[in-house]
């Protein structure tokens, strides 16, 4: 049956990770895995261990890879997302929340998948330029000097940028460690739902966007101001297990 739709408190803005979160894999390291040179599980040790920030490492791993853009492009469209995903906005945005994608992965490949689901969505992340032939580099759009885990994109600002209204964050991993400690409420898959449990923060599991869906109707709905009744979302979303 359709999922109601309860009125959104005022100021309330929902920040998605991308990779692992709305693609079901890093886009990444899929890249990376086809086309770069084996060198980049040298540099992705050294983030791994702490030795480097995101920001280092990416800028390295992407002057490794050597594609088209039509090779990388062809990579973007096999990458699945979510099929949830696109609900999860409609429900959204019929509530009146703001989504915005921050990712600390690739523009190019971020923009084009949402594009090819049907989805409009401001999105922050590195910003990849085409260099001709089969050669990239990588900008930091969003990163900042005083990030203290030296991210490509600052997810931090990001949420800092809203102070003042509740903040959602849907995540699954390490880049969203850091930015968990600032939001209000957080939706957690993988190591980020360990990284919660751990550091005692105001988070739920999520298997998928379904359950995603169903835990923010239930939170918005406690919150919303009495005699305010549920309104019908825009187009069906259809209730399933988390």
């Amino acid at each position: 049956m359709p999922l109601t739709c309860p009125a959104a408190p005022a100021s309330v803005r929902v920040f998605v990770d991308f990779d692992g979160t709305i693609a079901l894999e890093d886009t990444t390291d899929v890249i990376l895995e086809r086309f770069a040179a084996s060198d980049w599980r040298t540099v992705e040790a050294e983030w791994i261990a702490g030795a480097i920030g995101s920001r280092e490492c990416l800028a390295r791993q992407v002057e490794l890879v050597r594609a088209s853009p039509d090779a990388l492009d062809a990579i973007a469209d096999s990458v699945p997302l979510d099929p949830h995903f696109p609900e999860f906005v409609t429900f959204c945005r019929a509530a009146r929340i703001a989504v915005t994608v921050i990712s600390d992965g690739l523009d190019r490949v971020v923009k084009r998948m949402l594009a090819g689901a049907g989805l409009d969505l401001p999105v922050l992340a590195n910003h990849l330029e085409w260099l001709g032939g089969d050669r990239w580099r990588l900008a930091f759009p969003h990163s900042r000097v005083s990030c203290c885990v030296a991210a490509g994109n600052c997810k931090c600002a990001a949420l800092t940028r809203d102070a003042g209204t509740t903040r959602i964050l849907v995540g699954d991993g390490r880049s969203d460690f850091c930015c968990a400690q600032i939001a209000d409420f957080i939706l957690a898959k993988g190591a980020l739902a360990e990284h919660c449990q751990y550091a005692g923060l105001n988070y739920c599991v999520i298997g998928s966007f379904a359950g995603a869906t169903l835990l923010l109707r239930d939170w918005i709905g406690a919150l919303a101001p009495r005699g305010e009744g549920p309104r019908q979302a825009k187009g069906s979303v259809h209730a399933s297990s988390p």
